[in-house]
C-alpha cells in the first residue's frame, strides 16, 4: 500500500510537478517536501473527519462521570479521547446497532416486549467540560459508543481513500506549488477532482458494511 510520501508524491504528479521528494518527516530539504509536510496531516485529518470510514470505526464501553448532569439527561460519560466522530450510543444489550432483540432484551430488563424490536436510537450530546475534555450526555444505562478515530498507518487506507486524500492534498498544495491566479484555478478543479474521488470512496466504504434495521412497526418485529 501506498505510504505518506507515496501519496505526496501523488498529489505532486496530479500538478504536474516532478518532484520526488523522499521524506516529509522530517522534510529531505526541498520545497515540495516542506509543504507536503505541512499540509498532509491536515488533509489527511480532514477527510478521515468527512465520513465514518469503517477501517477507523472503533467501540468502547463508556466510564461513568460523577458529576452534575444537566436535568434532561440521566447519565454523563467520559468521551474517548481518541474520539474524532461520534456516530452512535448503543445499549449493551441490543443485539446489533439498530435495534433490541425482543425476547433477550425484555429477559433482562422486564420491558414489554411491544415496545421494543423496532428501530431505537439513543440519543445524547457531547459538550465540552471546563478542562477541554468531551462529555457525553444520554439516558442509556452502561452505554457503549460507536466512533471513528484519526488513523495514520496509511496500510489501514483503502485505494479509493488514498486518491481522494491525494486530490484533497492538492487543492492544498496548488498555492504554494503553482503560485498566483493559475494555482487558485487550479485548486478549485482540483476540489471538483477531489469531490468525485471523496463519493468513489464513501460509496466503496459503504458496501464493506451489512446493516440490518428492524422492522419499524412493533407488531412486525414481534412476529
Amino acid at each position: 500500500m501506498a505510504s505518506e510520501v507515496d501519496i505526496c508524491n501523488l498529489a505532486l504528479a496530479g500538478l504536474g510537478d516532478d518532484a520526488n521528494i523522499s521524506s516529509i518527516n522530517p522534510p529531505d530539504g526541498t520545497a515540495q517536501a516542506a509543504h507536503c509536510s505541512r499540509f498532509y496531516p491536515v488533509a489527511r485529518d480532514a477527510l478521515l473527519e468527512m465520513h465514518s470510514w469503517s477501517f477507523c470505526t472503533k467501540r468502547a464501553s463508556l466510564a461513568l462521570l460523577t458529576i452534575t448532569v444537566p436535568t434532561e439527561w440521566l447519565y454523563a460519560y467520559a468521551a474517548p479521547s481518541d474520539a474524532v466522530n461520534f456516530i452512535a450510543v448503543l445499549d449493551p444489550l441490543a443485539l446489533d446497532d439498530y435495534s433490541y432483540g425482543v425476547a433477550p432484551y425484555a429477559s433482562a430488563t422486564g420491558a414489554d416486549s411491544n415496545s421494543i424490536g423496532v428501530y431505537t436510537p439513543q440519543e445524547y450530546d457531547v459538550e465540552a467540560l471546563p478542562d477541554g475534555s468531551s462529555v457525553i450526555y444520554s439516558n442509556q444505562a452502561n452505554a457503549v459508543l460507536r466512533y471513528t478515530t484519526i488513523v495514520t498507518d496509511t496500510t489501514q487506507f483503502s485505494p479509493t481513500f488514498i486518491l481522494g486524500l491525494s486530490a484533497l492534498l492538492q487543492t492544498m498544495l496548488a498555492g504554494p506549488i503553482i503560485k498566483g491566479a493559475e494555482g487558485i484555478k487550479v485548486a478549485q478543479a482540483k476540489m471538483q477532482e477531489f469531490r468525485m474521488w471523496k463519493a468513489e470512496a464513501t460509496t466503496s466504504d459503504a458496501n464493506q458494511r451489512k446493516l440490518k434495521v428492524a422492522p419499524a412497526v412493533s407488531w412486525m418485529a414481534n412476529r
